[in-house]
């Protein structure tokens, strides 16, 4: 079993990006290749309840992009999140995948990602909560300051205007991060939020080189 590692600001394993926040976390808690944290990494982030196109989408873009040596970050939850670490793990160079969990890593939330979970774990967890911590709702929300914080820019796959993921996404921009979206048909909810990145600035993103294009001077 891969054992939890507590990281505190001293470390030369503590991601220096964390302390572009105002409130970055005195100490980590992770498990998996500590190395991964120095990747240059993307956010993939969307929606729980996303359609079969944006499940696709955050496969494929995850996949595409860790092949070129992307290390994905996403926050295990259902829905894109876990297509976005699905395609992360399955790139043929089998890079590291980051999930930032709103939990303990002695918990895994959502139950039915488990096996996702585990899989992870090989190649990493990270937390900010303190084994045996009890799960607050708020927890979730405050974690997605970390996804964007690691991250050298977030693409936002499939959000309605009311997602976790558009949080993500302005903690994102707050940071001078790159945000990206990618469009929807219009008048389905479940695009409306990416719809609005985009009109506030977000780049429009129709393939991985979009991203790659974008993020190349910082790789």
């Amino acid at each position: 079993m891969t054992s939890i590692i507590s990281i505190n600001q001293s470390s030369p394993y503590y991601p220096r990006r964390l302390l572009d926040l105002q409130d970055p976390p005195v100490e980590i808690y992770c498990k998996g290749h500590l190395e991964a944290l120095q990747l240059p990494s993307l956010a993939i982030v969307g929606s729980r309840k996303a359609s079969q196109q944006g499940l696709r989408h955050a496969y494929d873009f995850a996949k595409s992009l860790a092949n070129v040596g992307i290390c994905i970050i996403s926050g295990l939850a259902e829905g894109i999140d876990s297509a976005a670490h699905s395609g992360a793990l399955g790139s043929e160079l089998k890079r590291p995948t980051i999930a930032v969990c709103g939990t303990s890593l002695d918990r895994c939330y959502p139950i039915k990602n488990r096996a996702l979970c585990q899989s992870i774990a090989e190649k990493g967890l990270l937390s900010e909560y303190p084994i045996g911590t009890i799960t607050k709702p708020y927890h979730f929300p405050q974690r997605n300051r970390l996804i964007a914080a690691l991250s050298l820019g977030t693409l936002v796959v499939e959000a309605n205007q009311k997602s976790g993921s558009l949080i993500t996404a302005q903690f994102a921009n707050d940071l001078g991060r790159e945000v990206f979206a990618i469009p929807n048909v219009i008048g389905k909810v479940c695009g409306s939020g990416c719809h609005q990145l985009i009109k506030n600035g977000a780049k429009l993103t129709e393939r991985p080189a979009d991203i790659t294009e974008e993020l190349i001077l910082k790789l």
